[in-house]
């Protein structure tokens, strides 16, 4: 598929594609949690959510519903665990191009009758297996697997893959590979939960030599999930400080999880999640989302936010500090400093 891929927004007349809703905004706000909103329509712990694609379509709809109501310009599809590997555990290995197809055929449909342009990512999680020299999941079979999983997304009709919760570089190269043969263009994020590096040692500064090096490389690159939103805006300071012009994504766990009466709670509040929105852009992200815990709600403060709120320079870490809370580690693990490379402070990169 090529990067001039369009879709077609119903009453609106007009085309559009995820490069040039980019460019015409400046920034794009993307979706918030998929795990915390199913489960809060009744999904249960060690349930298979892409099974919800065929069994509870009404329910990933209102999922997708709700991110757009929001104000998402973007939203990713429930094909997250979409893989053989992963579904094999539910006896549903072989299910893994028909649940990626069907989420981004509702997603689709979502999309379409929006009313303003809106891009479906089709979501691809990691294979929940460790790759060879240090695990048994061969390059080859690996690539197959994502392969697999964007070509049932291309054929839903997603925009774009969206590969995320990555923590090996071998796996980011296998799923580059999987995207290429689908012909899917995508965006990637990894992330970065081990004190300022992913659970296999990577560092923001080696995920930007990462993908730069790849010949089929993402349209934006990122950082999802970890740990707070503290941790993850000083990894996207880091992607800043690295000089790269791809665009960088920022996608935020709401808050810190904590168990609350049995269940996983996180403690971040609309207004926080504003704030993080607004600070995630200054930090030089330009796709802003959420992720665990990230709820309509959040949603529509970070929208409220970001429209509201003129872009500022990059923050220090002590502002960041002050206002989304402290860092999980001492350093972000790209040296002995506390404070990554900064970005430049130029007007150039200021957008409207």
């Amino acid at each position: 598929m090529a990067l001039s891929r369009v879709f077609f927004c119903q009453d609106a007349h007009m085309t559009t594609s995820f490069t040039d809703l980019l460019a015409q905004k400046g920034v794009l706000m993307a979706d918030g949690a998929t795990g915390t909103n199913l489960f809060n329509m009744g999904l249960m712990s060690g349930d298979a959510p892409e099974m919800w694609n065929t069994d509870e379509p009404k329910k990933i709809i209102a999922l997708y519903k709700g991110a757009v109501e929001s104000g998402s310009d973007l939203f990713l599809t429930n094909s997250f665990g979409a893989n053989a590997s992963r579904l094999k555990l539910h006896n549903a290995g072989h299910r893994a191009h028909e649940l990626s197809r069907v989420a981004a055929e509702l997603a689709r449909e979502v999309a379409d009758t929006a009313g303003r342009p809106v891009i479906v990512a089709g979501s691809v999680g990691p294979t929940g297996e460790i790759m060879e020299p240090v695990g048994t999941l061969s390059h080859a079979l690996a690539v197959e697997m994502f392969h697999e999983t964007a070509d049932g997304l291309k054929a839903g009709g997603a925009d774009i893959g969206w590969l995320e919760t990555i923590s090996a570089a071998e796996e980011y190269r296998a799923a580059a590979e999987g995207f290429a043969l689908a012909g899917l263009p995508w965006c990637g994020t990894m992330s970065f939960d081990t004190a300022g590096r992913t659970m296999m040692g990577l560092t923001s500064e080696g995920m930007v030599d990462l993908v730069e090096g790849l010949e089929n490389a993402p349209m934006a690159y990122g950082a999802n999930c970890g740990t707070g939103a503290s941790d993850l805006l000083r990894t996207v300071l880091g992607f800043a400080g690295k000089g790269s012009t791809r665009p960088i994504i920022a996608k935020g766990n709401a808050g810190i999880p904590k168990y609350v009466d049995g269940h996983i709670h996180y403690d971040g509040t609309p207004e926080l999640m504003g704030q993080y929105a607004v600070m995630a852009r200054n930090c030089g992200a330009s796709i802003i989302g959420g992720c665990c815990g990230t709820m309509p709600e959040h949603l529509k403060a970070m929208r409220e936010a970001l429209d509201s709120t003129p872009k500022g320079t990059p923050p220090e870490l002590d502002e960041i500090k002050a206002v989304l809370g402290d860092f999980s580690s001492a350093t972000d693990g790209t040296g002995d400093s506390a404070a990554p490379k900064r970005p430049a402070r130029s007007g150039g990169r200021r957008r409207s």
